[in-house]
């Protein structure tokens, strides 16, 4: 789907006006949505708005790095936008021009959508141009990244807390999955950070420069989102050593009690082995109190060592 506004001279707004009107029109300037488009409408860009081969090749090939090229009349912009349930990378393309945006994107975009539904119900067009619609457009993308952080936080909280007493295998495999999503944003937020450092210094893009404090702003929130992510990671790496070295020491734990028990057992199983040889003559094999003797004998052994071991605290 193909949509277009157009803003007049007189700063009036059309709806619906068809690309092939758009050429023969004296305008303002305009911006087309190209809203998953097929691929007869993707020619479009090449014919009749004759954009780059490269920057069409860019939007049909998907998933490229967040950018901008230069080229004779326009320039183009990749940016990254981020699923907000599955934490999907998607991509808007963007062509700007000096009374022109054009907009790219195969999938539902809530932020296309959005600043399309305020411009319309703007009261007055006259400040609008399509370097607010750039603006608008790249700080709903990034205001879109604060709550995806701020679900993984309360998920690192909860991990750390374990409310529900969840398994160690459980708490690790929920842990290293949220350390993946964390690099996968660190993905998408540092190279659009790189991105808006570019764009504001940037000789080529007037209205950029126009417009210096907002888009700064967008900057300053990439850059705490960068600082938020990377703090996540350390305390990712925190739980995952604390849980590690819980594991060890329930497992030295448990090793030493083993160990103490086996100790105990040592001599007792040593008595018992030497008596149970069948040697005829053993003179404590004939003893009316024999077995009484050596079970008293078993008995002082366990029980002793037993104190010993206890008064050295390694039952603790």
């Amino acid at each position: 789907m193909i949509r277009t506004l157009v803003i007049t001279r007189d700063f009036e707004l059309l709806k619906g006006v068809t690309l092939e009107e758009l050429s023969d029109m004296d305008c303002l300037w305009y911006w087309i949505d190209f809203d998953r488009p097929t691929e007869e409408e993707i020619l479009k860009l090449r014919n009749p708005l004759r954009f780059h081969p490269l920057a069409i090749e860019d939007c049909i090939h998907k998933l490229q790095r967040p950018k901008l090229d230069y080229y004779e009349d326009h320039t183009f912009f990749v940016l990254h936008s981020l699923h907000p349930e599955e934490l999907i990378k998607e991509e808007i393309n963007i062509f700007l021009g000096t009374n022109f945006i054009v907009t790219f994107h195969q999938h539902l975009a809530k932020e296309i959508h959005d600043v399309w539904s305020l411009f319309i119900e703007s009261d007055s067009y006259e400040n609008w141009d399509p370097y607010l619609i750039l603006y608008q457009l790249m700080d709903k993308i990034v205001d879109n990244y604060f709550p995806l952080i701020y679900k993984l936080e309360d998920r690192l909280n909860e991990i750390e807390d374990n409310s529900k007493n969840e398994t160690m295998e459980v708490l690790l495999e929920s842990l290293f999955d949220t350390r993946h999503e964390l690099l996968s944003m660190r993905h998408t937020v540092t190279p659009m950070s790189d991105l808006l450092y570019r764009m504001l210094n940037s000789h080529r893009l007037d209205g950029i420069q126009r417009r210096a404090a907002y888009f700064t702003d967008i900057h300053d929130h990439l850059l705490k989102l960068t600082g938020m992510i990377d703090a996540n990671r350390e305390l990712t790496a925190d739980i995952r050593d604390s849980y590690l070295s819980l594991n060890a020491h329930q497992t030295n734990r448990v090793m030493k009690v083993l160990t103490v028990i086996t100790t105990i057992f040592m001599p007792l199983t040593l008595i018992a082995g030497i008596y149970g040889m069948n040697f005829d003559y053993m003179p404590e094999l004939h003893w009316n109190l024999g077995y009484f003797i050596i079970l008293t004998l078993m008995f002082i052994i366990g029980a002793g060592m037993s104190l010993w071991f206890m008064k050295k605290g390694w039952f603790k």
